[in-house]
């Protein structure tokens, strides 16, 4: 099972014909676009959106996801320092993790850790196992898009100063232990609280 968010709203992918309380279609059907704008006409109003696309093929229903939108690929880094602490940055008003898209013919590894270093400063990164894609959608230019981010977890023994990428919106980036991480994933977007263990979100 899949969850492509729409805002905060997810849409349910999955290989299963019908799931309990959601509106289910066969995802090879799907207008999207106008899946997109019903689900913000209902958070505008604060109305609950659950819509859920199926194909038999798991290969398939991702195929077609593909399919229809224009797809951003991104890498973004989970990054612990030494005293276990995790790196947020604060962008859009929101607490969010470090990522960015992929330039041309770029492995996801090097497009994640440059992102990283490009947001926050942070050197001397490490990656130490990939942890899950995540998928939403966002407007550009008038168009919506899928961006699909690799996130890898990162460790790092850097010590030195925080530098916010000001050019890409962020305002603040901060080393955070579990107490203040769990703070700041109550304002944060649901699809990076999918990057995190229980014990953050209780």
């Amino acid at each position: 099972m899949y969850k492509v968010f729409v805002n905060n709203t997810p849409i349910i992918l999955s290989t299963k014909k019908a799931i309990e309380g959601y509106t289910t279609l066969p995802i090879k059907e799907v207008d999207f676009p106008e899946i997109i704008r019903t689900v913000l006409k209902k958070e505008k109003k604060g109305k609950e959106a659950k819509y859920h696309f199926y194909h038999k093929s798991e290969k398939k229903l991702m195929e077609h996801l593909y399919s229809k939108l224009p797809v951003v690929v991104a890498g973004g880094g989970k990054v612990y320092n030494e005293a276990d602490e995790v790196l947020f940055i604060r962008r859009n008003g929101k607490w969010d993790l470090p990522k960015g898209k992929a330039e041309k013919k770029e492995d996801m590894e090097t497009a994640a850790i440059r992102e990283v270093e490009e947001e926050t400063g942070v050197k001397n990164l490490r990656v130490t196992k990939f942890l899950k894609h995540t998928y939403h959608i966002f407007k550009r230019n008038g168009e919506f898009r899928l961006k699909v981010t690799y996130w890898f977890e990162m460790k790092t023994d850097f010590t030195g100063d925080l530098v916010p990428q000001k050019s890409e919106g962020i305002t603040k980036v901060r080393w955070k232990n579990t107490a203040k991480s769990k703070k700041a994933l109550t304002d944060s977007y649901e699809n990076i609280k999918q990057l995190f263990s229980l014990k953050y979100l209780s």
